[in-house]
């Protein structure tokens, strides 16, 4: 269909935050279409508030954010709280 948005996906998420920020791992859930859930672990994170660090990702997907994305929820961390919640399990 000609003017049709096409639908996004989980990897072309991943693939946006990817390019946009520093991360060393970045996984995203979602096959709808609209709802996703994402774990990003930044070093840009560091010093940062969560709200500071979703702020961070809802900059880098930018106008994906307010036009394709319905609902994204994510779980931030910085490389030492990620290797951290490793070491516990």
């Amino acid at each position: 269909m000609k003017g049709k948005l096409q639908m996004v996906t989980a990897g072309s998420i991943k693939t946006h935050i990817e390019t946009s920020m520093s991360c060393e791992l970045v996984h995203v859930e979602g096959d709808d279409g609209y709802h996703f859930s994402a774990i990003i672990v930044s070093p840009e994170f560091r010093g940062k508030n969560m709200v500071q660090q979703h702020q961070l990702v809802y900059r880098a997907l930018g106008d994906r954010m307010k036009q394709e994305i319905h609902a994204l929820s994510m779980k931030t961390m910085t490389p030492e709280q990620w290797a951290e919640s490793n070491n516990q399990n």
